[in-house]
């Protein structure tokens, strides 16, 4: 009996190549869809060689602390052998041993570091769209409370009579990468008892979706999250958890105008349980450029919950865009300091910092952060505080390590593959095709044109990369020190039309400002800078 090296990270298996760093399987060079708890079955098993592994040793290596049963093992089974094109009768990878567990046909083989491929640039085909979209343009923060659909379980499913559909609302509650994981798997366990469950149905939605949209997992190309909302809402229209799955659903897609009108039907059909949808609406009302709506929104949201882990980001996001900058960044610097284990406080503060201009602050707060939970963001942030240094090849390495810790996002991959030196041109040329048949599917982020304008810059079209950016801020985008700072725009400092569109943002958000300014639901006590208004 053999067993793969523990220092091997790839490995070949019959007809298939496992890379654990990347979390992919490929069959001649075509990744298969294997991903979450099916990856995490064939990593552990390939790592026991070719022994017979018992069914308690599977649950207690895969789905501990989850307390799952045989049967919740065995379905997983069928859905890993079902990705790869295993047939059980005659198993090629995988066989079953009666009474006992499973066992590998045969043990993998650790292939050399020698023999491992380099990062390949992103594929041109149409991708789906990520809810951390534009790095360095802030979107985390403002997405972070679109995160709240799913981690505010309790506040949007009755309490369920089946424990694995409890076990699973409480591993959603946690929330991390591996809890959703284990939350999915149950889901699928009550769902494969009782296929048309609406509460099991809306939470394995809103699963799926942050599987892709909070921990970096591959995309849903046949869009089972979707498909799981609308089961739900052709059962109960007026549902408003099911509306609320389908609205992130979208989101996740990039299609914001659609997912915003998802959130606020749902909160509509359910203002005291569904606060974590006027959050989510607030998040892309900002992301549209309605600055002072989203402030509103995101004030009636803190005022009626207090568990939405991210809103205190979002709220100091919204203030630093309408150019209360003072005010966010002492909201960002608490949670930098409160709460080290938070990602995206983590690339808030130091993000906020950069965006004053202040480079050397940024770095320090980059270098703490980096050594805390992390997040992809922070590596695009590192990479380009070290263009602004003029150290290109550390930017290169900065923007490839945050591709590698999100190989399915766009945004870090474009960047990697534009700094590693020359663009093939037929790449961009598929790379622009696959953006615009984004936005021709429905996505309107803002950001999503600025990828262009990156794409346009590499080839030197600085006509059509200002096109691009004024696309941008006509569909809402608002962040002007972002425009004034950023190294990835500095070829166009010397263009007009460049001045132009930075001052096209100034007059809007300064509009948005006196808005919040004039408005009678401002707190007196929310902007420091301001005194408290008379009674």
């Amino acid at each position: 009996m053999t067993h793969p090296s523990a220092a091997a990270r790839r490995y070949r298996l019959d007809d298939l190549v496992v890379d654990l760093d990347r979390q992919r399987v490929e069959r001649d060079g075509v990744p298969l869809d294997v991903a979450g708890l099916s990856f995490r079955l064939l990593a552990f098993l390939l790592g026991q060689g070719d022994r017979v592994v018992s069914f308690d040793a599977l649950i207690e290596g895969v789905w501990a602390p989850a307390v799952v049963g045989e049967e919740t093992v065995t379905q997983r089974v069928k859905l890993l052998r079902q990705a790869l094109g295993d047939d059980g009768r005659q198993p090629r990878y995988l066989r079953s041993v009666r009474g006992v567990g499973y066992q590998m046909c045969r043990a993998a083989e650790p292939l050399p570091v020698a023999d491992a491929a380099p990062l390949p640039p992103p594929p041109a085909k149409p991708r789906q769209r990520r809810a951390w979209r534009f790095a360095a343009a802030a979107a985390l923060v403002l997405s972070a409370v679109a995160a709240a659909a799913w981690f505010a379980m309790r506040e949007r499913l009755s309490p369920p009579s089946d424990d694995a559909l409890a076990r699973a609302h409480h591993y959603a509650d946690i929330g991390q990468h591996d809890n959703n994981e284990r939350a999915i798997a149950l889901y699928e366990d009550v769902l494969a008892r009782a296929p048309d469950r609406a509460d099991a149905q809306v939470g394995l939605s809103l699963a799926l979706s942050a599987r892709v949209c909070l921990y970096n997992g591959a995309p849903d190309p046949d869009g089972r999250a979707e498909a799981l909302a609308r089961a739900a809402i052709a059962r109960d229209a007026r549902d408003a958890a099911a509306v609320n799955a389908l609205a992130y659903a979208e989101d996740c897609r990039g299609r914001i105008d659609a997912a915003l009108a998802g959130y606020q039907q749902a909160y509509a059909l359910d203002p005291h349980g569904r606060v974590a949808s006027l959050a989510s609406a607030a998040n892309l009302l900002a992301v549209k450029g309605r600055l002072a709506d989203a402030l509103q929104a995101n004030l009636t949201a803190s005022s009626e919950a207090s568990r939405l882990r991210f809103l205190e980001i979002q709220i100091a996001r919204n203030l630093e865009l309408l150019g209360f900058t003072a005010v966010a960044e002492a909201r960002y610097a608490r949670a930098f300091r409160l709460y080290p284990d938070n990602v995206f406080a983590n690339v808030a503060y130091p993000r906020s910092l950069f965006l004053q201009g202040r480079y050397a602050e940024a770095q320090a707060a980059v270098d703490e952060a980096l050594r805390r939970p992390l997040h992809p963001d922070l590596y695009v942030l590192a990479g380009e505080l070290a263009l602004l240094r003029g150290e290109s090849e550390r930017a290169a390495a900065a923007f490839t390590r945050a591709a590698e810790l999100r190989p399915h996002s766009g945004w870090p991959a474009l960047l990697a593959q534009v700094h590693a030196g020359r663009i093939d041109p037929a790449w961009r040329e598929g790379r622009l095709a696959s953006i615009r048949a984004e936005i021709a599917d429905g996505d309107r982020w803002p950001e999503t044109q600025l990828e262009i304008v990156v794409l346009q810059l590499a080839a030197g079209d600085h006509a059509a990369a200002l096109d691009a950016l004024e696309a941008a801020i006509a569909s809402g985008f608002s962040d002007r020190a972002y425009l004034q700072n950023s190294p990835l725009l500095r070829p166009l400092a010397a263009e007009a039309r460049f001045a132009a569109a930075i001052d096209a943002v100034g007059r809007h958000v300064a509009a948005e400002r006196t808005r919040v300014l004039a408005a009678d639901w401002l707190p007196p006590d929310l902007l420091s800078a301001l005194p408290a208004r008379a009674p």
